[in-house]
Order: C-alpha cells, then structure tokens, then sequence
C-alpha cells in the first residue's frame, strides 16, 4: 500500500512539474531589476525585435547560445551565456541598448540577469530565442 501511494504522489509531482515547464512564455515585460542593481531588463518577443532590426538599429545583438547554432540576422556578437562575465570589454557601455537571445530563451534570460546585477541599465531579452524566430516564417543565419 505505502508503494502504490508513493508512486502516485511522485507521478503527480511529475505531472505539475511537466506542466509547469510546458506552459506557454510570458507576454513580453519590463522586469524589475534585482535589488542590488540599478539596471533595467525588458522581455521582447521574435515580432518586436524583427521590427527592431527594421528600424534604424540603435543595439548590440548578442547571441548567447551554446553549442553555436546559428545566428539571428544583423548579429554582433556570440558570447556563451556562462561566459559573459570574460567577455565585458566587448560589449557596449552599461547604458548602451544591448539585446541578447539564445535557442529558447533559457540561456539568454541566465545571461540578461547577469548583466543586470553588473549594472547594465538597457538590457533586452528575446523571449523563445531563435526556436521562435524560425517558428514565425524567419531564418537563421548559418556558417
């Protein structure tokens, strides 16, 4: 009896996790910044960078993807989301508009956090990365 009732709380855990992980993304947001930083990070989605790129481009593009898989169009720089503390000097000053993505989203929010709490003040997360770049019609650049 104790076997079955245990099997049935860790298939029900399972099941809320799954799920959790399978919801959609957030809408597009400004998140507050953490307590310690003065800096600022706003969600953007696939459409409003695309209009972004269209427009006179004022920002540093930064895929942060790891293993390499491609690029967005009009990207500046790759620099591996766990690395982005090394790499600093490349990046524009801490007021400067820098937008960051990533396949999914995961890595790009890790690396957007962490300039943040560096101090960067206009820092730009895609949200759904290049999965949702190529998923609204959009291709990938590939070596």
């Amino acid at each position: 009896m104790m076997k079955k009732h245990s099997v049935f709380l860790l298939s029900l855990l399972a099941a809320v996790i799954l799920g959790a992980c399978a919801s959609a993304p957030p809408a597009p947001q400004s998140v507050a910044p953490e307590a310690a930083s003065s800096g600022a990070l706003t969600r953007i989605n696939v459409d409003q960078l695309a209009q972004m790129l269209a427009d006179t481009k004022d920002f540093t593009l930064v895929n942060v993807h790891v293993p390499f898989e491609g690029d967005l169009p009009q990207t500046d720089l790759s620099i591996p989301f766990d690395q982005i503390d090394q790499h600093l000097a490349e990046l524009p000053g801490r007021d400067d508009k820098i937008v960051l993505y990533c396949r999914s989203g995961r890595m790009s929010d890790i690396a957007a956090r962490r300039l943040v709490e560096l101090g960067y003040t206009n820092v730009y997360d895609v949200t759904g990365g290049m999965v949702a770049w190529e998923a609204g019609g959009r291709s990938l650049v590939r070596p």
